[in-house]
């Protein structure tokens, strides 16, 4: 039913170099090296998600744009990453992850460059959507990558320090944003990205490991299939949260519904199809991509809406906003890397399950605050998400990273970024449409509305404890791209 394009490239060198991951003992050299390089331009592809919903009111005035037209500045870049982060997956498994990892990397800090030189919002748009596709490239098959670097039975710790710089760059990004707009112009909030870019390219380069390749082919068809179904997707969200007209949102899920199923037929017996359904028939994997959305959603209701509560409701600075939020980013910090240890020893479905529970209590409990509350009332409560959080993301990621064989890495690690990312993006959308039904009290619907979110993936999260398990073996050695 598909008519795939095959595809010539090779870059087989001359030398094999097939880095690998002793039994035990520590990481080798390389091994670190290529982990530090993966850990920076996931930080600057994560930070980048948020980073600019803090400038936009800057870089409308700066460009003498309407705020309505403004909102594409953002919608360019998170578009971009959803509709195009499967293709770039199933073209990982094709081509090489560390060629379309340093490709990335290398786009993205060329769409940085062009992003702090643009003087008019239809540059600055056109370049975020660049600095989109090389963020995606990125997070498409950066947990990929990570299962080549680590033994099976450490794989939990380093998806563990993933989850870590995941989960902190999204929420110091807001925080990030400021202190440099308090020192200098919006530009340098994408300048910055340049010389780090260069630093994780020269990591990059020598040391991410050649990965196993799958012997299909690509389909441009399918892509664009892919393409279109994703950004209706997301359009018809942001546009229903935002109230427009009934007609304009049913047409465009229309088009995500018409165009998803046209794909799904395109790929019927596919043996990696770009939308991994068959994935999807092992229940850990189906049950472990759910628990990511709902988890994902209920920390964008949290950091999407309470900035608007402490400023609006509390009435705290900006700078005394950026405190307030820090206790969650700082426990994520320090339970992420146990939890990732600890799911190499436990269920990740128990681990996690326990994790989103503490979630969902603590974001009951901040919809609950007095009227007055005391920053430690907020501090705690805060610390009490960020350790739920913080427990369930590197099990979750290990148990959705090990139920897929090793050939589909790619098409994994592109399901793990694109729940990641339509949480984030359901989580923001609800927020909107919390404030347009509730007004003032927006942030505590929104809340509320996390907490329930929270509660749906720890159940779910449960549920892998009973599901049949469809585990692979990892490879104990990467082959040459």
């Amino acid at each position: 039913m598909h008519n795939p394009t095959s595809h010539a490239l090779s870059d087989k060198p001359s030398v094999t170099a097939t880095p690998t991951f002793p039994a035990d003992g520590p990481m080798s050299a390389a091994n670190r090296r290529a982990m530090v390089a993966i850990m920076l331009a996931v930080a600057l592809a994560t930070l980048d998600t948020a980073i600019a919903n803090t400038a936009l009111p800057a870089i409308a005035a700066d460009l003498h744009a309407a705020p309505a037209a403004s909102v594409w500045i953002i919608n360019a870049y998170q578009l971009a990453m959803v509709a195009t982060l499967l293709p770039l997956a199933a073209l990982g498994d094709i081509v090489g992850h560390r060629r379309i990892y340093i490709c990335g990397i290398a786009l993205f800090t060329l769409a940085s460059l062009a992003c702090s030189l643009a003087s008019t919002l239809p540059m600055l748009a056109a370049a975020r959507v660049l600095q989109g596709l090389g963020a995606s490239a990125i997070m498409s098959v950066n947990t990929a990558l990570i299962r080549y670097l680590y033994p099976p039975h450490r794989l939990g710790r380093g998806l563990g320090t993933n989850a870590l710089i995941v989960g902190v760059s999204f929420a110091v990004g807001p925080t990030v944003a400021s202190l440099i707009l308090s020192v200098a112009a919006w530009p340098w909030l994408f300048a910055v990205n340049v010389p780090l870019g260069l630093l994780a390219l020269t990591f990059a380069w020598p040391a991410l490991p050649y990965t196993e390749r799958g012997k299909h082919n690509f389909d441009p068809i399918a892509a664009l299939l892919n393409v279109i179904t994703f950004a209706a997707l997301i359009f018809a969200l942001g546009e229903a949260a935002q109230r427009a007209s009934t007609q304009l949102v049913l047409s465009a899920a229309a088009i995500a519904v018409t165009f998803g199923v046209l794909l799904i037929r395109r790929e019927a017996g596919h043996p990696a199809p770009m939308l991994p359904v068959d994935l999807f028939r092992r229940p850990v994997f189906a049950l472990s991509a759910v628990t990511a959305v709902c988890s994902f959603a209920a920390q964008g209701l949290a950091f999407v809406s309470l900035p608007f509560y402490f400023e609006d409701v509390l009435h705290r600075s900006q700078v005394e906003t950026g405190f307030l939020m820090t206790p969650w980013p700082v426990v994520v910090a320090l339970a992420a890397p146990l939890a990732g240890s600890l799911s190499d020893r436990y269920p990740p479905g128990l681990l996690g399950a326990i994790g989103l529970a503490v979630m969902s209590a603590g974001m009951a409990s901040l919809a609950l605050l007095p009227v007055h509350p005391h920053v430690l009332d907020i501090g705690i409560r805060m610390a009490v998400c960020g350790a739920g959080f913080g427990f369930f993301q590197s099990p979750n990621l290990k148990a959705l990273m090990a139920s897929a064989p090793p050939e589909r890495s790619g098409g994994a690690s592109g399901i793990v970024a694109t729940a990641r990312l339509l949480g984030q993006t359901t989580g923001a959308a609800l927020v909107a449409l919390s404030f347009g039904i509730a007004g003032r009290h927006g942030p505590t619907l929104a809340l509320s509305a996390g907490a329930f979110f929270a509660g749906a993936a720890s159940l779910a999260s449960g549920l892998r404890l009973f599901a049949p398990s469809h585990r692979s073996s990892l490879p104990v050695k990467a082959s040459a791209e």
